[in-house]
């Protein structure tokens, strides 16, 4: 059985379809929208997705790639994925930017890392955007740091920036965007955190929560994740917001 959310997604797509073609849609029918509403009141509306990997649990697995003994050097695939997941985060890019992100795209300064995404989901006509890395508070987890550490080790000064390693080597092809959630399930298993409720949007979606929960506006985060509505937004900002000082449970003294 398809979800509500797949057949909005399809009814939206044939309305589209028939408003192209100068034809009525039939998704304005009033017996298909009974049906519709129906649907949604037996099945719900509401859109199952993965958990956000905040701040702490980034902070968590991190730690847990970092050499035991004080000296002892980074292995290339824990810098790889040290990289990959602080840069997902900070920039709250979608798997599939992040894995096509080529050295070319970067432009470091003292202020921190320009990324410049040359398509997205949301700019099929690939008009492109720069995102700002600020460089992080903590050594450890800032993602600046990080992504030039893991790029001089693997010896990177052109093309693709996250690779595939073999043998401890790193490799010419390209991670591909499943990859990334790969990555992101095996770092959470290795700090018993619950893989199945993680994967690559959880980068993502971890950001826009952790931002939204220590006060950033709606205008910040939109201009890091590249939201053009603020109804996703609004989503995070909720979540963040759910232990915040503010809960009416928490002002009522228990």
């Amino acid at each position: 059985m398809l979800k509500a959310s797949t057949l909005q997604r399809r009814l939206s797509a044939i309305s589209q379809a028939h408003q192209v073609a100068g034809l009525e849609t039939p998704t304005r029918n009033a017996m298909v929208m009974l049906v519709w509403a129906g649907i949604r009141r037996t099945h719900g509306s509401a859109q199952e997705g993965k958990a956000p990997a905040l701040v702490e649990d980034l902070r968590t697995m991190v730690a847990a790639m970092a050499p035991r003994r004080r000296g002892q050097p980074w292995q290339l695939l824990e810098l790889r994925d040290r990289a990959l997941l602080l840069l997902g985060f900070a920039g709250a890019f979608r798997r599939s930017e992040l894995v096509a992100l080529d050295v070319e795209d970067l432009a470091f300064s003292r202020a921190g890392l320009a990324v410049h995404l040359r398509r997205s989901k949301t700019d099929q006509e690939g008009e492109g955007r720069r995102i700002g890395i600020p460089r992080g508070q903590q050594p450890e987890t800032c993602p600046v740091a990080a992504l030039q550490a893991y790029l001089k080790a693997a010896d990177i000064e052109t093309g693709a920036v996250f690779r595939g390693t073999n043998h401890g080597r790193i490799q010419q092809s390209r991670l591909s965007d499943q990859s990334v959630a790969l990555v992101v399930k095996r770092r959470a298993e290795a700090v018993g955190l619950d893989p199945e409720q993680l994967a690559g949007h959880s980068l993502r979606a971890g950001l826009a929560t952790s931002a939204a929960a220590a006060g950033a506006s709606e205008r910040s985060i939109m201009a890091q994740t590249g939201h053009r509505s603020v109804t996703m937004v609004r989503r995070y900002i909720r979540e963040g917001e759910l232990f915040h000082p503010g809960n009416a449970a928490s002002v009522a003294g228990l």
